[in-house]
């Protein structure tokens, strides 16, 4: 199958209607593309790979994520994308294995904080910074729902520097702040 941004973009609005939802999907894409492009790896295939990993999470929340992964593979998307939206969810006892599949699992939950961080600050990701990550990370009634477990979890499988990790995915979803609506 031919990877086609355009083509997941439509699946994804397909199955998703809620707007959160679609803004968590473009976060996760974004930071995933600034991962591709740090490791030199396929930008277009880890970008769709984030755009998608919550394909089903909206219609399908007790089969999540493997409802989407049926419909992914039934639609001939690879392997590897495959895989690693199996690896992203601790429900489906499959392990990361590629860095691509580390590396959604080391955005995911990360991109949901980051966004809710984005909400409360004025100047939202601009000047945010690894350090205010963490501060906040801290604080336990801010963006309860979000596993500081999964993210630290993810940064050691990533085998990561928690602070460019951070840098680096503030920076991306800084770069699509219009389409987050911010």
């Amino acid at each position: 199958m031919e990877l086609s941004r355009k083509k997941a973009w439509d699946l994804l609005n397909k199955y998703v209607s809620s707007l959160s939802l679609i803004k968590h999907s473009l976060a996760v894409e974004a930071a995933m593309k600034a991962g591709a492009s740090y490791y030199k790896e396929d930008v277009l295939k880890w970008g769709i790979c984030g755009l998608l990993h919550d394909l089903d999470f909206e219609k399908f929340p007790q089969k999540h994520p493997l409802e989407g992964v049926r419909i992914l593979k039934e639609l001939g998307y690879p392997n590897d994308i495959i895989e690693a939206i199996l690896g992203h969810a601790e429900t489906t006892g499959v392990l990361r294995k590629s860095l691509m599949a580390k590396y959604l699992y080391s955005v995911d939950e990360l991109c949901g904080f980051l966004m809710a961080l984005a909400y409360v600050r004025p100047d939202h990701f601009k000047e945010m910074t690894a350090d205010s990550v963490k501060k906040n990370l801290k604080k336990k009634g801010f963006a309860e729902k979000i596993s500081r477990e999964e993210i630290e979890k993810g940064i050691l499988e990533l085998g990561v520097d928690k602070d460019s990790h951070f840098n680096r995915v503030i920076k991306a979803l800084e770069g699509i702040s219009k389409e987050l609506g911010f």
